[in-house]
């Protein structure tokens, strides 16, 4: 069976490929539009479709779209209810509600050939559940889902067995964990729908002296449910201007917020865990991108697994839905990866150099040559093999550097043009992991933070957060041998089995994708060697 599956309502637009129940191929539409997120969460944009994404999956498959089988759109418009029935301030949501139901014509005319009448709606939540319980290495888990909102509810739980699902129990809007975050990240000068995680960084330079307050607004229900109405934040610290100073104040907001949504998604997890009794807890939503809930997660409820769906927010969506209508057709495997969006053949790379008429290497192993540019303290662009699927840069798309020079984390958000509160992370071997770092391991997909042992903090000091925590990737060397290759060499070299990993744009830009997005980034931005495949640009000599 041939799915494609489409996420376009609300933000994060994307299509993913499932075919024979294998996961074929998964992008967002920010990587080729070359538009942050896609597009805006606003009714008027909600007609607007992944096209590009969806037939660079088609192209990848060798298919048209007369030759799928269903399109799986993961919002379901027969659910929904009208916004002020919800409770919501949205008065233009009936112009998205119309555009979903009109989806399949508009996919018909996006991409021609396609029988609108295979066009297959499956609800927002439980194309977030199939992302994670479908997708997880196991085959039987409870499954936890938080977000905004999807048609009239905000959480989902429920529970796999061989990869079907029976859901257990769900919240109403306009009750929802994922709004509440929205809402202090844009009372707190950032862009809602977008920055969440922002304000997670900021938590950790804060004391959660508001949580007392938060409460009474935010709450768990007593019945696997939660309470969280709008909260009154001027009332409690005054906005910050988007790009003005921040104050203690919003750092202490931040961390209320932060540990408010940790109390309810613990209480959530332990409700769901008493219900199921599974081992595993698999997460999607938006909610599950906050990597600093997932390790108490990890740390204080029953589960003895968490796996996280690394396109955890609604691109994932489209992955889900795709994959909740292929099994109900045949068996579904699990995501072998987060690489599936677009790469290059080494030829193709040298094609794109010789038009691009810039000087170039080709080194006997690229590994070692950054390696060595590292050790040297150069900052990389690494561009190998395919492209990421959801927000984490994971050893194909990344920014490099030493975590030995404490003024590294100072010198990559200036390259990118960050915020100073915000960290970089560190890849490090997975054999290596546990002797500096806590926390659940294997983590490849960068979704939880782990402590730094003590002795390795002054080590490694570019990586270590405030609050003496990382959020690290773990590189296994069968997965990613090149990416395990260099990490080897640099340790070698500098006797640290770390390596600075942040993802390879600069601020408000999407994450490079094509070699084009690739020499243009190293073109404005001050990197010392960029690492295309099996080729090394050195800026001394494209500036010469």
């Amino acid at each position: 069976m041939r799915v494609l599956g489409i996420n376009a309502l609300f933000h994060d637009p994307a299509a993913a490929l499932v075919m024979d129940g294998r996961i074929v191929a998964a992008a967002e539409e920010e990587r080729f539009s070359r538009r942050k997120h896609g597009k805006r969460p606003l009714p008027f944009s909600a007609w607007e479709l992944p096209e590009l994404s969806a037939r660079w999956c088609l192209d990848r498959a060798g298919l048209t779209p007369s030759d799928l089988d269903a399109v799986a759109y993961s919002y379901d418009p027969e659910l929904a209810h009208p916004a002020e029935q919800l409770g919501l301030n949205d008065p233009w949501d009936h112009l998205r509600q119309e555009y979903a139901r009109r989806a399949p014509e508009f996919l018909a005319e996006a991409l021609p050939g396609l029988d609108p009448d295979k066009v297959r709606f499956v609800a927002h939540h439980v194309a977030h559940a199939a992302s994670a319980g479908q997708a997880a290495p196991y085959p039987d888990s409870a499954v936890l889902v938080l977000d905004g909102r999807g048609e009239c509810g905000s959480h989902l739980a429920g529970r796999y067995a061989n990869r079907e699902l029976t859901v257990l129990g769900s919240q109403s809007l306009p009750d929802s964990m994922g709004l509440f975050y929205e809402d202090l990240t844009q009372h707190l000068g950032f862009l809602r729908s977008s920055d969440e995680f922002k304000v997670m960084a900021l938590a950790s330079y804060g004391k959660p002296r508001f949580l007392d307050r938060l409460r009474a607004y935010v709450h768990l229900d007593g019945h696997g449910g939660f309470r969280a109405r709008p909260v009154p934040w001027a009332s409690l610290v005054p906005p910050r201007p988007a790009g003005g100073a921040w104050t203690q104040d919003h750092a202490d907001i931040a961390a209320s917020a932060q540990a408010c949504l940790e109390e309810v998604l613990l209480g959530l997890a332990r409700w769901l865990h008493g219900r199921t009794g599974e081992d595993v807890l698999t997460l999607a939503g938006g909610v599950a991108l906050n990597c600093v809930a997932n390790t108490r997660l990890y740390r204080e409820t029953p589960f003895r697994r968490v796996w996280v769906q690394p396109a955890a927010g609604d691109a994932g969506t489209a992955l889900g839905a795709a994959l909740h209508i292929a099994n109900q057709k045949e068996a579904v495997e699990a995501m072998p990866t987060a690489a599936l969006g677009r790469g290059w053949s080494d030829d193709e790379l040298r094609a794109w150099l010789e038009r691009a008429a810039v000087p170039y290497e080709e080194p006997d192993d690229i590994a070692e040559a950054v390696a060595a540019e590292l050790a040297e303290d150069g900052i990389v662009a690494w561009f190998q093999g395919r492209s990421e699927y959801g927000p984490r840069a994971l050893g194909h798309r990344s920014l490099l550097a030493h975590p030995g020079r404490a003024q590294n984390l100072e010198r990559l958000n200036a390259v990118k043009g960050r915020e100073e509160f915000r960290p970089v992370a560190p890849m490090v071997l997975a054999e290596r992991a546990a002797e500096l770092f806590d926390g659940p391991l294997p983590s490849p997909y960068m979704l939880f933070v782990h402590d730094v042992a003590e002795e390795w903090r002054d080590r490694i000091p570019a990586v270590v957060h405030v609050d003496g925590t990382a959020r690290i990737q773990t590189v296994d060397r069968q997965d990613e041998p090149l990416v395990a290759r260099m990490i080897e060499g640099f340790g070698r070299l500098t006797g640290l089995p770390v390596v600075v990993n942040t993802s390879l744009n600069t601020a408000g830009r999407p994450m490079v994708d094509d070699p084009r997005d690739a020499l243009e980034c190293f073109g404005s931005a001050p990197v010392d060697l960029l690492a295309l495949g099996p080729f090394a640009i050195r800026r001394k000599k494209v500036f010469a």
